[in-house]
Parts: C-alpha cells; sequence; structure tokens
C-alpha cells in the first residue's frame, strides 16, 4: 500500500454550543494543522499516487475557505456543533469532492487542534 501526506497551517476562530465547556464557550481562535493522507495500492503511469502539487493546490483552497474564519459561522456547520470531529468531516467533504476521479484506496483528514490533540475522518473506497 502506498501512502501520500501533505499537510497546512492556518487559524480559524469557533465556540463549542450546547454544553457547559468554560473558556470553549466563547469564541476563541485556534492554530490549526490539517494532514491529508492518501493510500492507493496502486500508482499511476507517472509513479504517483496523485500528483503532488494538484493535491496541494486543492488542499490550500479548501484551508482558504476556513483561514481566519468563524467556524460557527459557515453552512456546513449550520445546526452542528463546530467540534474537531465535524470540522475533519466537513474539510474531508470539501476536500475529496476534488479527489473523487482517481483510483484511491482511502483518504484520510486529521486536524490538529493543539500539539496534543487530534481528530481525523477517514473513508475506505475499496
Amino acid at each position: 500500500m502506498y501512502t501520500l501526506n501533505t499537510g497546512r497551517a492556518f487559524e480559524a476562530r469557533h465556540y463549542l454550543v450546547g454544553g457547559d465547556w468554560g473558556p470553549e464557550n466563547d469564541p476563541h481562535v485556534h492554530a490549526y494543522r490539517v494532514e491529508v493522507r492518501l493510500e492507493s495500492e496502486e500508482l499511476d503511469q507517472h509513479g504517483y499516487i496523485v500528483d503532488l502539487e494538484k493535491l496541494e493546490d486543492l488542499l490550500e483552497r479548501s484551508v482558504d475557505h476556513y483561514r481566519h474564519r468563524m467556524l460557527n459561522d459557515l453552512p456546513e456547520f449550520a445546526g452542528r456543533n463546530p467540534s474537531i470531529e465535524h470540522f475533519c468531516r466537513c474539510f474531508f467533504d470539501r476536500l475529496a469532492a476534488g479527489l473523487r476521479p482517481h483510483r484511491f484506496h482511502a483518504i484520510e483528514v486529521r486536524i490538529w487542534e493543539t500539539a496534543d490533540a487530534w481528530a481525523s475522518y477517514r473513508e475506505r473506497f475499496r
């Protein structure tokens, strides 16, 4: 199995709803790090899982959608607590839409909220 991983750092704001989480209930900023991991059993004719430049462009456009934004105000979080788990799924959906034509075994999006805490969302395609 081949694996390709790339990532980006960015900041975004949010606040948690539906519970008493102290300071997390107030708007605050996180210095996030997102990682995208692609897995494939095969390489293309160029020896790639996917062209890294194209993947990085897609990742950058996805990050730009969230960078310096209040997550709570975005349509994908309507009726959802902007937890890091939900954030992973929303980011995955945005990113994976641009990757589906490729032959992947799995795609995973992992978002680090702090140096010690992360969540991920992964889907297998084969």
